[in-house]
């Protein structure tokens, strides 16, 4: 069968779906992409906020970066990093061990290239869903078998001033059992510069005793601003001196990092009968690179068998 005669549903506007999505595109298969989000990026999503002043704030909520060891993967960054899609994050990062008090196992600048979208973690995801032959319709919910996975709570602030008394742009918390993760999102190439914004992440136990107290549904606003406090705390408690926000706010990842790989020694899940393949990180390792090579193998395991239609 002509490609062009083809069409495909992808599911899902993530990096993984995306990706997908668009390299069927070029393959000359006709796509329609829908999400149940009003725009692509999945966990690569962009935040908008507005602090009290009017001041417009940008957020990358999700994942805050991305490394490369595949060379498909690294052959696809590359195409995006001419393009201005990706730019390498050239910045510091290292662990706070929360006993100590002290910053170990610092990482510096130029050890294992770390890629960020510009302007936003989102702006791979929209650019690829820009693609011919590909249609982009949101807010279609599709709910799927429950895979097990880490939920989340994001917390994202913003400084008028800069955090000097952390040394580095990125670090994780050791011996904490409220904050896993903590980095600069203003430091990125391509960001605004008008405030020192920080997004911390909880660990999974945190994120899960809250949800226990306060049920699967959508967090109130009440629930997400204790959560906001007491991440906040334990930001403070670190020592750093660390100021007042002017803008605090968090927000629950109800499914933020997989728990498990489930495709075995595949990289997506495959249904030749039904011509269905399912893809994403959860297939392969939790990291975007691993939802970029689900996504590959699922369009390339498409167009196989729609050739042969």
């Amino acid at each position: 069968m002509n490609n062009a005669a083809s069409k495909v549903a992808v599911v899902g506007s993530g990096i993984s779906g995306a990706v997908c999505a668009c390299t069927l595109a070029r393959n000359g298969i006709s796509v329609t992409l829908f999400d149940s989000a009003r725009g692509p990026g999945g966990r690569m999503s962009q935040r908008r906020e507005t602090s009290e002043d009017g001041k417009e704030m940008l957020f990358d909520h999700g994942a805050p970066f991305f490394t490369v060891t595949n060379n498909d993967v690294l052959a696809l960054v590359r195409e995006w990093e001419s393009g201005g899609l990706v730019a390498e994050w050239k910045v510091s990062l290292g662990s706070f061990d929360c006993v100590s008090k002290k910053f170990v196992n610092i990482q510096q600048d130029g050890m294992n290239k770390k890629y960020v979208g510009v302007p936003g973690m989102n702006s791979i995801c929209k650019a690829l869903c820009r693609q011919p032959d590909l249609t982009f319709a949101p807010d279609l919910a599709v709910k799927l078998e429950e895979i097990p996975v880490n939920p989340c709570f994001a917390l994202m602030l913003a400084f008028s001033e800069p955090l000097s008394s952390i040394p580095v742009k990125g670090f994780s918390f050791q011996d904490s059992e409220v904050l896993s993760w903590a980095h600069c999102d203003s430091s990125k190439p391509g960001r605004s510069a008008n405030s020192e914004r920080w997004v911390l992440h909880s660990t999974a136990d945190y994120a899960r005793t809250v949800i226990a107290q306060n049920g699967l549904q959508k967090p109130s606003e009440a629930t997400l601003k204790k959560v906001a406090e007491e991440m906040f705390q334990e930001f403070q408690g670190t020592g750093l001196s660390i100021p007042l926000p002017i803008f605090r706010k968090a927000h629950r990842w109800g499914s933020a990092f997989p728990a498990a790989s489930i495709a075995k020694e595949e990289r997506c899940l495959w249904d030749v009968k039904r011509r269905l393949a399912i893809c994403g990180d959860f297939c392969v390792s939790p990291n975007v690179e691993g939802a970029i090579l689900s996504g590959l193998d699922a369009a390339s395991k498409l167009t196989e068998i729609l050739s042969c239609l």
